[in-house]
């Protein structure tokens, strides 16, 4: 059966001119979400797309519709045993790339704002074992918890931003855009559950609005440790055969990823050795010059204290253009302590504060220079100063709740800034990850018209044999296609079935544009107009293989 075809809008949004192709494509609905599927209208995939039925005769019996189904998975099959030609004249998506959410004239933006962690500042893999390892000491010193949790070492490959733990149950899980866990993704301390167990603990995959007020998740990039270490301490607690509250094991990691963060150790562990930690970007200050020769007002806004603030852009800025000293030229405005996301809704005033002497002023502050050095403050009061209006204000920052969801209801744009989706594009538009996806989705349509044409009580020792291979074939394609971005949890942003995931969930909320890093905007013209690609049920820097691709 031959699927209807829409075309979509060129999103100039999410591709860049040169090597990246054209976003012109075909999406072929199959009824729900998570099977549509996306291709080029180049020509070689629309002659495809013509011969993408196999011509069988009409079928009445349960049986005959069996065998059919049967001749089109071992067709299949065999076409599976290698990469068609085709994957490779299909679009590559730009890792670099802008994603829109909501439609975005830059033409309108005047006011450029900044927070300071993994946004303007990137970070390599080892702070967060750094943070791991401090927390964990922290655990032991002061929390009393026993002395052989020190030989814990943070593990990389666990866990991906966006889980969700359950502090009652104990179970760290990934959802999907619907609130459901992820089969294959819920683990017991460092142990997968099987969905026998998932079942028998909640009943239902579906987390309900009662189950899920016990859920907390883990959206900012600091979280990868915290994740790791709350799951190392469940198997801890677990290997010992103690009792133990799932809650207090979330509390007590929680306090002391806070304590690490507040405290400073951290900080003083980033400073003291900047290049282990701190990732250098020569293009970060390209960037916010361009910003400043065109008359864009810039101001910084981050949690973190001013002279952490002040050693790391010293550090990232001491080899660009001679400017080690003066970063602050760059920005009219800078806010260090801001306890975002209070900031956004509480009354407190601002304090200017000496670096110097590290203390604050007694004197009202009414209104901003640049010379100086701004802490706490409120939204309220920094309109009221500023003058600036909502809708020309841009505000970039990496954690979604913290960051930008008060921008985001205050009226500013906004931007998430997602370190690790060039890694999860650049999976994407290798062959062998669209290989996997294809045959997941041809394996999908099958099983579809194997459940429309059999009910349980026809089944016969040929349709269970028949069903059974399918579902082995089909969990060998997304077990595949989840190895390849993370072993335990998968990609970030969509399921192991290619839905979207509660972490898009949230970026389709608060974010109206995501990329991985600032400088990305470089690419695109200062008066671009960003627009939204239509009809789009995905995020938008995914692109589905269709499974008609096999079918020559």
């Amino acid at each position: 059966m031959t699927s209807s075809r829409r075309l979509l809008l060129p999103l100039a949004a999410s591709l860049t001119r040169g090597r990246f192709s054209s976003y012109h494509q075909i999406r072929n609905g199959f009824g729900f979400r998570g099977f549509a599927t996306i291709t080029s209208t180049e020509p070689a995939l629309a002659n495809l797309a013509e011969k993408c039925s196999v011509a069988f005769p009409e079928f009445s019996s349960a049986n005959d519709d069996i065998s059919k189904i049967r001749h089109e998975f071992e067709l299949a099959k065999q076409r599976f045993i290698n990469i068609p030609e085709a994957l490779s004249s299909m679009p590559k998506m730009n890792p670099q790339g802008i994603y829109v959410n909501k439609n975005l004239r830059l033409d309108n933006i005047q006011v450029y704002g900044f927070d300071y962690d993994y946004t303007l500042a990137h970070y390599s893999s080892d702070l967060q074992s750094l943070i791991y390892d401090l927390a964990k000491q922290h655990m032991v010193n002061e929390f009393r918890y026993p002395e052989s949790c020190m030989k814990f070492k943070y593990d990389p490959t666990f866990p991906i931003r966006g889980l969700y733990y359950d502090k009652q149950k104990g179970c760290l899980m990934k959802l999907d855009f619907f609130g459901s866990i992820e089969p294959d993704g819920c683990y017991f301390g460092r142990r997968k559950l099987s969905r026998k167990e998932l079942e028998n603990m909640y009943g239902t995959r579906h987390m309900g609005r009662e189950q899920a007020r016990v859920l907390v998740g883990l959206m900012d990039f600091f979280c990868f440790s915290e994740a790791c270490l709350i799951a190392d301490m469940v198997q801890y607690f677990v290997d010992a055969k103690l009792e133990f509250d799932a809650s207090y094991i979330y509390n007590d990691v929680n306090r002391a990823i806070q304590h690490v963060h507040r405290s400073g150790l951290v900080h003083r562990g980033i400073l003291a050795d900047p290049t282990r930690y701190l990732l250098k970007n020569g293009q970060l200050l390209r960037f916010l010059r361009s910003l400043k020769d065109k008359g864009k007002k810039l101001f910084l806004m981050t949690n973190s204290p001013y002279h952490f603030v002040d050693g790391g852009m010293r550090y990232l800025m001491e080899e660009s253009f001679g400017l080690r000293d003066s970063w602050r030229d760059l920005f009219d405005v800078v806010i260090a302590k801001a306890n975002k996301p209070e900031f956004y809704t509480s009354e407190h005033p601002f304090r200017c504060y000496d670096a110097e002497r590290d203390t604050l002023a007694f004197t009202k502050v009414d209104a901003f220079h640049p010379d100086k050095i701004y802490y706490h403050g409120c939204l309220k009061s920094f309109l009221q100063i500023t003058k600036w209006r909502g809708p020309e204000v841009i505000y970039f920052g990496d954690h979604l709740f913290s960051d930008l969801r008060g921008p985001s209801k205050a009226g500013w744009r906004t931007v998430a800034i997602i370190h690790e989706l060039e890694r999860e594009i650049q999976i994407q538009n290798e062959d062998s990850y669209r290989f996997e996806q294809a045959k997941f989705n041809i394996i999908q349509e099958l099983l579809g018209k194997f459940h429309a044409s059999v009910s349980n009580n026809q089944r016969s020792e040929a349709c269970q044999s028949l069903l059974e291979e399918l579902n082995m074939a089909r969990q060998k394609a997304r077990e595949g296609m989840k190895q390849m971005f993370n072993r335990s949890f998968g990609a970030t942003f969509v399921t192991d079935t290619g839905q979207e995931s509660a972490f898009s969930y949230h970026i389709h909320q608060y974010a109206d544009v995501y990329t991985s890093k600032p400088e990305n905007f470089m690419f695109y013209r200062p008066e671009a107009w960003l627009h939204v690609p239509y009809d789009i049920k995905i995020m938008p820097h995914h692109v589905k293989v269709a499974s008609s691709l096999f079918k020559t």
